[in-house]
């Protein structure tokens, strides 16, 4: 297990709870707690419970999920208010209880989470619902300490009926042009969770370094793993950090999504094997930032046995329905090329019983109508071509993409899609974004962090937060209850929340921070 620094709303300062002739009342009302994403439904009562009153975690189904949810929520407790609560399965006054009733929700991911005088209840119709429900639990346990003006010592009343917008609610990580390690991956997964995100894509592949191990093809970490934007050292996954990365994501219900970006952008396993190239020589290891300039040969029988051991052993690892396969920004290889090389590549992904996903590039080829693509620039052609079941996930770099800076005196990031201000980043919807495009085929919405200036976690962090949040919400939140005026108010009490997390995010003027 990790430290404990990496986990949400995990604290190292342990508040003193003290007994009081009077109910202390709680810093918010049920309907003014300033979460984030904004519930379907808050209905505030009369009732406060305080906080030494919860004495246990009542878990009615004895589901191995649960129970791990269930641990994670009595270290959170301990190490929150001292209090040390007991893990049991029924007959408990006085409990935080986990129930599953199935038959009363339609929804994966929807939850209620009711809090009365003496007890609190999670009720969901999965696994993933419940937990869910335990993460908008733990925000207002935090927001309501760190805003208190006093000890800490009671929570507000009420329902919280929730469920979300979108069925995909992602975030991008490219640890390709940089490396970052299994720890910093986690750390970022951690806060994601916290947010209600529930996809992770991986870029593990691009010409400035290949990040993952292949038993097959070792070369591609032994001499493609060693470089990075800039000439640092770059780094790779072994199967075992990549196996272990994926349960600490399944554990808080993010699933992953690698990607393998092709025929482009390969210029990492052109300089590790000579047979991927057309003239059978390795290119040079690369460390600028320009694109488009690689390309596998197409035309050779090793390139598709290079492609199938790739997707099969990746595939071995990613028990989540998808395969990234890239495809954007191939320059070089000639149209035709690319559909051939295309097709062969989509029956591949197939056969290992992923859906494909892709840049929207792909619609140059004949892709099956379940392809997942990925809009990230416009293009004139994209609402005409597009298979009309096709999903569609809205990436679009002048709304979506974590690396544009902020503003003209951003200190990391680039700028070629435009400026991305806080407000820009939150004030539109996926729907409706781009005209042309079928409503019912946009399954959601993720935000790339590409990382030619991003060296480190801090500059991870710098540059996603606050961001990252508003797409969460954005996901998450209906369109008819966002507004840009109320979410500001709402997220100018997270920063002191990210504060005390020791996330490095920027602070930006537009909010009135708290």
């Amino acid at each position: 297990m990790a430290s404990q620094k990496i986990f949400f709303f995990t604290f190292g300062v342990f508040i003193l709870i003290t007994s009081s002739c009077s109910t202390p009342k709680p810093i918010f009302n049920l309907g003014e707690v300033p979460l984030i994403p904004l519930p379907t439904n808050v209905e505030p009562s009369d009732e406060i419970l305080l906080i030494d009153h919860i004495k246990s975690i009542q878990v009615k189904t004895l589901e191995p999920s649960l129970l791990r949810m269930a641990d994670d929520l009595k270290s959170f407790w301990k190490n929150y208010t001292k209090n040390e609560l007991t893990i049991v399965t029924d007959g408990e006054d006085h409990a935080i209880t986990f129930e599953i009733e199935s038959e009363n929700f339609d929804e994966v991911e929807a939850y209620e989470l009711q809090i009365e005088s003496d007890e609190v209840n999670i009720k969901a119709g999965t696994a993933e619902g419940i937990y869910r429900g335990i993460k908008t639990l733990e925000q207002l346990v935090v927001l309501s300490h760190l805003h208190a003006n006093s000890n800490f010592l009671s929570l507000p009343g009420g329902e919280i009926e929730d469920h979300p917008s979108f069925e995909y609610r992602g975030a991008m990580l490219d640890v390709a042009r940089h490396f970052f390690s299994v720890a910093d991956v986690k750390r970022y997964i951690d806060l994601l969770s916290s947010y209600k995100i529930n996809f992770l894509h991986f870029h593990l592949s691009d010409d400035q370094g290949w990040r993952i191990e292949i038993k097959s093809w070792p070369k591609l970490t032994e001499i493609g793993g060693q470089s990075e934007v800039g000439g640092g050292t770059g780094g790779f996954y072994t199967q075992e950090d990549f196996r272990e990365i994926v349960q600490y994501a399944n554990d808080r219900f993010i699933t992953i999504v690698p990607e393998i970006d092709l025929p482009g952008h390969t210029n990492a396993a052109l300089a590790s094997y000579a047979e991927l190239n057309c003239n059978g020589k390795a290119t040079e290891l690369y460390t600028g930032i320009e694109v488009g300039f690689s390309t596998f040969c197409v035309d050779k029988e090793e390139t598709y046995e290079f492609v199938d051991d790739v997707i099969r052993e990746i595939s071995e690892m990613s028990p989540g329905p998808y395969f990234h396969i890239g495809g954007d920004e191939s320059h070089v290889t000639p149209e035709e090329d690319f559909n051939r090389f295309m097709d062969r590549t989509l029956e591949i992904v197939k056969k290992y019983d992923k859906i494909p996903m892709g840049w929207y590039e792909l619609i140059t080829a004949d892709i099956p109508e379940e392809t997942l693509l990925q809009y990230w620039a416009k293009s004139a052609d994209f609402s005409k071509v597009i298979p009309k079941k096709s999903k569609i996930l809205m990436s679009s770099a002048s709304y979506n993409y974590l690396d544009m800076k902020y503003d003209s005196i951003t200190p990391l990031g680039l700028h070629w899609a435009g400026y991305l201000p806080v407000k820009k980043a939150y004030d539109w919807d996926p729907r409706s974004l781009v005209p042309d495009l079928d409503a019912d085929q946009i399954i959601g919405l993720e935000a790339p962090l590409w990382t030619e200036t991003i060296e480190d976690f801090d500059d991870l962090a710098l540059m996603a937060f606050p961001r990252i949040i508003g797409h969460a919400e954005i996901g998450w939140t209906l369109k008819k209850r966002r507004n840009w005026e109320d979410y500001s108010q709402r997220l100018s009490y997270h920063g002191s929340l990210l504060d005390h997390l020791e996330v490095k995010y920027y602070g930006a003027e537009e909010i009135d921070w708290k």
